[in-house]
């Protein structure tokens, strides 16, 4: 959504759930998903996130830590997912949706070339990880909020 409203300059971008009526619905209800019925209508569950792109910091963080080359398996518990009509264009502003569901449609990770350190994901990431076994996505975090992460890219230190 931010990044809709400062680069797309689309102020009025917000999520359905936030503003039914936004004219940018960048973040949308789930269409398989009942509004009428909130109960037992989530997409749970463990779910594979298909890399697309193996150069992008989410495949080399899963690759180096868990051993995922192609695809993770992780969890997910929502609603509302990315709006597949608004992804040409976010893509187009530098918007990197470097990992999807197994249809293609769904949009699950996201990166920002341009930023030392952005990666967003559409699934949880905390329900699989452990204190001595964390999460890539955490691990990635933590090593470029220490500064550390290019030198472990270039494999200085494991």
């Amino acid at each position: 959504i931010e990044y809709a409203r400062n680069v797309l300059g689309w102020s009025k971008a917000n999520s359905e759930e936030i503003d039914p009526k936004t004219e940018h619905p960048v973040v949308v209800f789930m269409p398989e998903i009942l509004k009428s019925h909130m109960g037992g209508t989530m997409r749970l569950g463990s779910r594979k996130t298909i890399f697309k792109d193996e150069n992008s910091k989410a495949a080399l963080l899963y690759s180096r830590i868990s051993s995922d080359k192609h695809f993770v398996m992780e969890r997910h518990r929502h609603r509302y997912e990315v709006n597949p009509k608004h992804v040409p264009l976010l893509t187009e502003a530098g918007l990197k949706f470097v990992g999807q569901d197994e249809t293609g449609t769904r949009q699950e990770i996201l990166e920002i070339d341009d930023h030392p350190f952005f990666l967003g994901v559409q699934y949880h990431p905390e329900m699989k990880s452990r204190p001595l076994r964390p999460s890539a996505p955490f691990v990635g975090f933590m090593l470029a909020s220490s500064g550390l992460y290019q030198q472990w890219v270039d494999g200085q230190f494991e």
